[in-house]
């Protein structure tokens, strides 16, 4: 294999987002205050600047199969990081608003959900270890294309599980404003971000899960155009914590 340029390739360009977004981070909270929400951003970028550094390991260069698989498990755990990682900001919030029932029914359906991403990552990671090993294994790599389906799925459920219960308590704080801290104007902000972080991210989940239902079943290879569709939503993804 001839030796490849870091800078060349799109992941280098997509890890070096993720570290920009940790600085900016590090910087917001200087200039406010810290807090446990705050770190969700950053935590979630800082997973997107190691997995994706870890994919020039795994595809350009030629490390043996054991460095290339145990990069592809730190990759896959850190993608699932980044990926899922984003909901608890809004789970962070939730939890605090929600009482009863409400708060009841929202943890379990929530930590359902997390736990069949989980998964899915978790076959995922072990499909890309096997293919690494045995790379004439279609099995595998079909193996990946349709978990990835199911876990875009389930992420993009799981973001709009958040959505309802965050509009819908922020919609009835609205109402109480003039007994509450805060202004009708700033929660008229505050769910107006909502519903475009909230629609966003359900928009990547159901994007990625369309695309990688039509790329074909060949282990990372970009060749198609729902796959490079793929990599300008996951790009656009890996920017979206600095709305946050």
């Amino acid at each position: 294999m001839a030796a490849e340029l870091y800078f060349e390739q799109c992941w280098a360009i997509l890890s070096t987002i993720g570290i920009s977004n940790v600085f900016l981070g590090f910087i917001v909270i200087s200039i406010t205050k810290f807090s446990s929400i705050a770190l969700v951003p950053i935590i979630t970028s800082m997973a997107c600047a190691i997995a994706n550094g870890l994919c020039f390991q795994i595809f350009y260069t030629d490390s043996s199969p054991l460095d290339r698989a145990l990069a592809s498990s730190f990759a896959d755990t850190f993608w699932l990081v980044q990926e899922a990682g984003i909901s608890f900001y809004s789970y962070a919030m939730l939890t605090h608003m929600l009482t009863g029932r409400s708060r009841t029914i929202y943890l379990t359906a929530f930590w359902i959900l997390f736990v069949g991403i989980t998964v899915l990552r978790g076959t995922i990671l072990t499909a890309r270890v096997i293919g690494i090993y045995d790379e004439t294994n279609n099995t595998a790599s079909k193996v990946v294309d349709f978990a990835h389906v199911g876990y875009f799925v389930l992420l993009a459920l799981l973001e709009c599980l958040s959505a309802f219960y965050l509009l819908r308590k922020f919609a009835s704080t609205k109402k109480r404003s003039l007994r509450a801290a805060l202004n009708i104007s700033l929660w008229g902000h505050l769910m107006r971000s909502t519903e475009i972080r909230v629609s966003s991210l359900a928009l990547i989940g159901v994007s990625r899960s369309i695309t990688y239902t039509f790329h074909p079943s060949l282990l990372n290879t970009p060749t198609t155009t729902p796959r490079q569709i793929d990599r300008f939503v996951y790009t656009l993804e890996c920017i979206f914590p600095v709305i946050l």
